[in-house]
């Protein structure tokens, strides 16, 4: 690692989340679950700006139009156009809300969305509420809007991430302490013969990853203190050890895209991390991903 952690900005965020790096802006948007915010730091003038919502943003995607992008909140999808804030109904919807809210969801290499569901444990004032197993359900939204269900039973869905080469696809449940590989189908977007990755590492549980060049996975690790670089072999390669506890969901930017952006949590934290909900940087040796883009239908 050429340099240490930073703050790069002390956000305070409840549950920070989401990150997602815009090459064409040189900006990271993420959000603050609990607050029903999506914050965007522009790297150039390191300067932040903050956007109010009905109800929790759980998730930020990019799309193939410049200026547009998806937000899951916790009972629908929303496009959102950041520069004007302008907002509109995407389409989908969740059955069960507000027993079940949506949580971590991406993008994949067609341009269909994924996003995992789960017990909602956010409360109508933004407090947290419990969380529990066996009640999400992983979706894929295709561009035309047709939605399919992939797995169910999840307790807290999180990780979403393709390899360098797009046939495998990776997928955590927290509650389980589980992170699942699958094949992943190039041509349809389809994802079978699941598997066990990455499993029973004490520190945590797994929250959002990403991916690098080299086809490892970064798992953040919620309550663990540390961010895991897994091999694409299950094995721990090493530990990035952060100051606070709750580390929630990281992103490659930078023009380089070897910045690592993270997100954290102040929510079930310690006492005396002051700096818990912020976002951190860290500039590392391996360049990641650059992010996938939902595809917006002609």
């Amino acid at each position: 690692m050429s340099q240490e952690i930073q703050c790069v900005v002390p956000t305070g965020d409840k549950t920070g989340e989401g990150a997602v790096w815009s090459a064409e802006e040189q900006a990271v948007y993420w959000c603050d679950i609990n607050r029903f915010l999506v914050h965007r730091y522009d790297e150039k003038t390191q300067s932040t700006q903050s956007w109010l919502f009905d109800e929790p943003v759980v998730a930020v995607s990019l799309t193939s139009e410049a200026g547009r992008f998806l937000l899951a909140l916790a009972s629908k999808l929303i496009w959102w156009w950041p520069e004007t804030d302008r907002r509109e109904d995407h389409g989908f919807k969740l059955k069960g809300f507000p027993q079940v809210r949506l949580n971590d969801g991406r993008a994949d290499p067609l341009g269909n969305f994924w996003v995992g569901s789960m017990k909602n444990n956010v409360l109508p004032d933004g407090e947290l509420g419990d969380a529990g197993p066996g009640e999400g359900v992983l979706f894929r939204i295709t561009p035309s809007g047709e939605v399919t269900e992939w797995r169910d039973n999840l307790g807290i869905s999180n990780t979403l991430c393709w390899s360098p080469d797009h046939t495998k696809f990776y997928f955590g449940d927290t509650l389980e302490n589980q992170v699942y590989a699958y094949d992943y189908d190039k041509a349809d977007g389809s994802i079978s013969n699941e598997r066990v990755f990455f499993e029973g590492f004490d520190r945590g549980g797994p929250d959002g990853s990403a991916m690098d060049t080299e086809g490892y996975l970064w798992n953040c690790r919620f309550g663990g203190d540390c961010i895991a670089r897994v091999a694409p072999d299950g094995a721990i390669d090493r530990l990035i050890e952060m100051p606070i506890s709750n580390v929630t969901t990281c992103t490659f930017g930078g023009a380089d895209l070897q910045t690592l952006y993270i997100t954290s949590a102040s929510i079930l934290c310690p006492p005396g991390q002051r700096l818990a909900g912020s976002l951190f940087s860290l500039r590392v040796d391996q360049k990641g991903m650059a992010e996938n883009r939902f595809k917006v239908q002609a």
